[in-house]
């Protein structure tokens, strides 16, 4: 599948404030593709997760026991519970099988992270009733919504809904 530019995509998730509310309501967020290794995204956003958030996070990653001192589960199906939100570190090919993966699961959100894109995917499991978002990162959406990001992602130590004067 040929990689769309931005410009060329269809298909439009859920804007700002849905994406607030989507994180609002849960309580739990399932980490698919979850790595062990302190260099990749996914364990970043693990981290913050678990320190910056009050969700129940569990790890999907069929080669791994634990990650980040929590164990980890070999598949969705094996969780404890439905997640709310499945968030995904997958290449983009492996994402219309996660999205089945997620529908068997009875999760109602899957949450693709920034820099995967599978337009079809993404409108296939709409159709099927997910709510679906695609191409954001949600460590960077949760810090942006709960007053610890800039607009432009630079963590500003201050915590309030003014703008900051011209000086």
């Amino acid at each position: 599948m040929a990689k769309l530019l931005k410009s060329q995509r269809t298909w439009v998730g859920p804007s700002a404030r849905e994406r607030q509310a989507i994180l609002r309501r849960a309580k739990s967020v399932a980490i698919v593709g979850a790595s062990p290794n302190t260099t990749r995204s996914s364990y970043f956003v693990g981290t913050y997760l678990l320190q910056s958030s009050d969700y129940r996070v569990y790890f999907v990653n069929p080669n791994a026991d634990t990650i980040l001192g929590q164990k980890a589960y070999p598949d969705l199906a094996s969780l404890p519970e439905v997640p709310d939100i499945v968030d995904v570190f997958r290449k983009a090919g492996d994402i219309p099988s996660v999205v089945d993966d997620v529908l068997a699961s009875g999760a109602k959100t899957i949450w693709v992270q920034l820099g995967i894109w599978n337009q079809e995917a993404a409108e296939y499991a709409e159709s099927k009733g997910l709510t679906t978002v695609m191409d954001r990162c949600i460590k960077v959406e949760h810090a942006r919504f709960h007053g610890g990001l800039h607009l432009l992602g630079f963590d500003t130590g201050v915590i309030s809904s003014r703008k900051a004067g011209a000086r």
